[in-house]
Formats: structure tokens, sequence, C-alpha cells
């Protein structure tokens, strides 16, 4: 049961950096319907659950070099996203009802994930127990906090209005720089 408690808490710190950006999300297109925000959160809470699994099977032959860059390619990826939804609040007009992209929901799956795939690497060498079940109580985790952000967000654009994007780029900015 202590291993169930430890891989919760896991769970609980990776799924932070998927939930602020489910948040940004929410605040962006405060039109999303419960479709969109499962669909939002089903890529996240996959990806983070993938992740580690993918860690697990790479294990020991990319560590040294992969975890070297990863803060670079988080950091990047969330940057840009951020900055673009801030220059959006600025020079755009004004679209609430804008739809989220599958290749912006990648790269926004891939930048939340990659400590999860960091984690997956330390699991492959700290231990021989199978990362299966941790990988999965990881993605069922994130998802519920994807789609509570969603709801946050949304709740806080509609009451604030667009001008709550350029925050939501600003929070990605800051994850990215958290990660780095």
């Amino acid at each position: 049961m202590n291993d169930f408690f430890q891989v919760l808490i896991i769970a609980l710190v990776l799924s932070l950096d998927a939930f602020s950006v489910s948040i940004a999300l929410g605040l962006k297109s405060r039109t999303h319907s419960l479709k969109e925000a499962s669909l939002i959160s089903i890529f996240f809470g996959g990806f983070q659950a993938a992740m580690p699994l993918l860690g697990w099977f790479i294990g020991n032959l990319l560590k040294d070099s992969f975890q070297s860059v990863s803060s670079w390619i988080a950091f990047i990826l969330l940057f840009a996203t951020g900055a673009k939804m801030i220059y959006e609040s600025i020079f755009g007009e004004e679209k609430v009802d804008k739809k989220l992209s599958i290749s912006t929901l990648i790269v926004l799956s891939i930048a939340t994930s990659i400590d999860a795939l960091v984690v997956g690497f330390s699991y492959a060498l700290a231990s021989s127990k199978t990362i299966f079940g941790g990988a999965v109580i990881i993605g069922a985790v994130t998802f519920f906090f994807a789609m509570l952000g969603i709801r946050i967000g949304k709740d806080v654009g509609n009451k604030f209005g667009k001008k709550v994007e350029m925050f939501g780029g600003i929070i990605l900015i800051g994850i990215g720089l958290k990660i780095l």
C-alpha cells in the first residue's frame, strides 16, 4: 500500500503542469464543450501515462543526454505557445469559440509530460518492478486535473473576458521557466 501512495503523490505532482495548462486553455477558449474538454484531458492523461512507459523501455539508453535537454525542449514548447497566446491577446481579434488544433494539443501534451518520461527513466534504473500500474494511475490523475483545470479556466474566462488570455500565456511561460 505504501507504493500506491508514493505513485499517487508522483501522479499529483506530474499532473500539475497539465492542470495549469488546462486552466490556460479554459481561459483561452471559454466555450469548450464536455466533448472537447474530454478530448483535451484524454490527450494530457494519455501522454502523461505513455511517457513513463516510454522512459521505462528506453531506460539507460538516453538518460544522460536526454535529461540535459528535456528542460529546454519543454521550455521552448511552452514559451512558444504562451508567447502566441500573449500575442493573440494583444493583437488578435476576439474569438472566444476558437478551436484547439490537434497539433497544438499534441505539442502541449508532450511539453507537459516530459517530466513523466524522466520519471520513467528513473524508475527503470531504481526498480525491477513494472511501471504499468503507476502509469495508469498517473494518466487517470492527470485526466481528472485537466478536466478540472479546463472548467476553472472556463469559469474565470467567462467572468473576466479576453484579457485573461494574456494571463494564460504568462502561466505557460512561467511553467516553462520552472521546468528550465
